[in-house]
């Protein structure tokens, strides 16, 4: 089996993206399309009200991504950050992707926090795109910064 190089891991902020939604959702690894009655169903079981981020928020979590990769010795390829998303592409590390994703989520709520910006955050979940030669790593890194600064 090749070995894994790199990855990228995106997740969405609470509420912005749900199951159902009409730019097509994902789940277990698999691109669904919309389905009304599978939103109407999610926004009906909303515990908080949806996180949307500002241009502040997103430098402040972008920031907070750097912050923690240095702390984990993790590479950072690129990153992005949207009012309801985010994507990074790193390099693979010896920690589980679970781990590193929630390194990432708690460092990004802790910095947000410190900047009065309360509530829940995030999605539970990601989603994961393995890289295993350095052609797929390139093309995930044009991804990213072919959607920065872009709201799904």
């Amino acid at each position: 089996m090749a070995e894994i190089i790199s990855y990228m891991i995106t997740w969405t902020t609470y509420g912005t993206w749900l199951q159902g939604d009409k730019r097509g959702y994902v789940k277990d690894g698999k691109i669904l399309r919309k389905s009304d009655a599978l939103l109407q169903s999610n926004l009906r079981e909303m515990k908080y009200p949806a996180a949307r981020f500002n241009a502040e928020h997103c430098a402040v979590v972008h920031h907070a991504f750097l912050n923690k990769a240095k702390e984990i010795r993790q590479q950072i390829y690129a990153v992005a950050v949207s009012s309801n998303h985010v994507h990074i592409v790193a390099e693979h590390i010896n920690e589980s992707i679970e781990r590193v994703v929630s390194y990432y989520k708690n460092a990004a709520r802790l910095a947000l926090r410190d900047k009065g910006f309360n509530g829940k955050i995030w999605t539970r979940g990601f989603d994961k795109r393995f890289c295993f030669n350095q052609e797929e790593l390139k093309e995930k890194i044009q991804y990213i910064e072919n959607h920065q600064n872009k709201d799904g």
